[in-house]
């Protein structure tokens, strides 16, 4: 058997938004960084997402500014920036579905509350939208709510992922666990990944870092390095599809009498023309436990509710289920930022969780400066041509194309 030694910077082991984001910058530092995935970029949370790039509206919603959307009050600015090519990824070329997010709420008394402290305490990151100018969708004589415009923009996914992964091209590689391990050495460090690629040829990667940023399935890489620490939890979502043939997007949050939103909803336009709304807020975070009956007869009567003057009867309907993985909180809360932080037990891994898509940026902000702490500066200038070897993975479809195979009626 040949065993090929292959030096590197760093190894990234996740290719969801995180671990591209990640990889871009690290790349554009000077580092010769490499990222494996298991299955397709950007399956399960990343390709799950609304693409909301939002500013803290959500943390707002009961009346108060809290640290956590002081935190990420700049990450519409920061993507914008991204995406003209400004920034500190460059994100030229992907979708930008809507430059604005709206915020409507309902008649009652407790919704128009809560909407209009929103507005206030966000300080210029919230316009009113007068009933001259309201779109399309709300623009009827059955609509009494309020209306806000928000200073956030909501981004096609699957683009930011392929102009993620189209800029670090030679540097993704796919991995099966099966023929794969991380290897530790007395020292209580990864030695190396050792990868089987066939029974005569075996790569071990040597790096001076590794990263884990597979969302759920850190969980499983900390394992194999006998690390517990940081500890992950799990919230789950149970999200509702309606595929119809109302040809107007709608990207925004529904507030009820909760802080949260009462229902999200963004659009999706599938391969056959037609639209699909993605609705998410109290509706998934509450129907976790439904099922898919169940939770789509709440949807169809939400839908009726808000949108009276809509037919959605003809329309097809169907769930998915997601788990959202994140830093362990005490009361399982919601983490207020993104997160990294050494493996427990093993000296030269980090573990990190962006927490949200819109943070993306600030775990790679994160993750550099644990770096520099370490002292990991760029050492290996090229690849080696034995990488080549192994199979570069697709990018996971969007859910709005996939889950009508097993819609429910």
């Amino acid at each position: 058997m040949t065993t090929t030694q292959i030096n590197v910077d760093i190894v990234i082991i996740g290719g969801g938004i995180a671990g591209l984001w990640l990889l871009n910058r690290l790349c554009s530092n000077g580092h010769n960084a490499i990222l494996f995935e298991q299955g397709e970029l950007g399956s399960a949370q990343t390709i799950a997402s609304q693409g909301m790039i939002h500013g803290g509206i959500k943390y707002a919603l009961g009346g108060i500014l809290t640290g956590a959307s002081e935190a990420i009050a700049d990450m519409p600015d920061h993507w914008r920036r991204c995406l003209q090519g400004e920034g500190d990824v460059d994100l030229r070329g992907a979708k930008i579905l809507s430059d604005h997010f709206y915020l409507w709420s309902t008649q009652s008394i407790s919704s128009r509350v809560s909407s209009f402290f929103a507005s206030k305490v966000t300080r210029g990151r919230v316009d009113n939208v007068p009933k001259s100018a309201l779109p399309e969708v709300f623009d009827h004589s059955e609509f009494k709510g309020k209306l806000y415009k928000l200073a956030d923009l909501v981004l096609d996914v699957p683009s930011v992922i392929a102009k993620l992964t189209a800029n670090c091209a030679g540097s993704i590689f796919s991995i099966d666990w099966k023929k794969s391990r991380l290897k530790k050495n007395s020292n209580s460090s990864i030695d190396y990944l050792s990868i089987e690629i066939d029974k005569q040829t075996t790569l071990n990667i040597n790096a001076q870092q590794f990263i884990f940023t597979a969302g759920e399935g850190n969980e499983a890489l900390q394992t194999m390095v006998s690390s517990d620490r940081p500890a992950m939890q799990r919230r789950p979502l149970k999200q509702v599809l309606v595929k119809h043939s109302y040809n107007h997007a709608i990207y925004a949050h529904c507030m009820g009498s909760n802080p949260s939103p009462r229902l999200t909803i963004s659009s999706h336009e599938t391969a056959d023309g037609k639209m699909v709304w993605y609705l998410g807020g109290d509706l998934a975070t509450q129907g976790v436990a439904l099922s898919d009956t169940e939770i789509i007869d709440n949807a169809k009567k939400e839908l009726r509710e808000l949108f009276p003057w809509l037919d959605f009867s003809d329309s097809e309907w169907a769930t998915l289920y997601i788990n959202r993985a994140e830093p362990q909180q005490k009361g399982l809360i919601k983490p207020d930022k993104a997160f990294v932080a050494a493996a427990h037990s093993c000296s030269n891994a980090l573990v990190g969780w962006p927490t949200k898509l819109t943070l993306s940026p600030n775990m790679s902000d994160e993750v550099i400066t644990l770096l520099e702490a370490r002292k990991i500066a760029p050492q290996f200038e090229h690849k080696h041509p034995a990488l080549q070897q192994l199979p570069v993975p697709n990018i996971a479809s969007p859910c709005w194309e996939s889950v009508f195979s097993k819609k429910v009626e």
